[in-house]
């Protein structure tokens, strides 16, 4: 599901709302999301699962095209850790 989709499927649930109130939401959720991660927080949702971030060490990486080495910096990366009744859903 791409997120069109999900605004769709949101008005289509919720006829009461707008289009561009449903985007705003949608747009709200995952601005606030990316700021809590941003922040080194952590977002739980409940039955769904939960979103963190985890470091990644330097290390040396090779061009694909060259084959010559680059020196990839540390970072920060996404995570998701779904949740028991996610994986019980998926799992039937």
């Amino acid at each position: 599901m791409i997120r069109s989709e999900l605004v769709q499927r949101l008005c289509d649930d919720h006829p009461d709302l707008s289009q561009r109130e449903v985007e705003a939401i949608v747009a709200c959720f995952f601005d606030t999301v990316a700021a809590r991660l941003a922040a080194g927080g952590r977002v739980e949702l409940r039955g769904f699962g939960a979103f963190s971030t985890r470091a990644r060490d330097a290390r040396t990486g090779r061009n694909p095209r060259t084959g010559e080495h680059v020196d990839v910096e540390a970072k920060r990366v996404p995570y998701f850790k779904p949740g028991k009744e996610m994986r019980a859903r998926l799992n039937v």
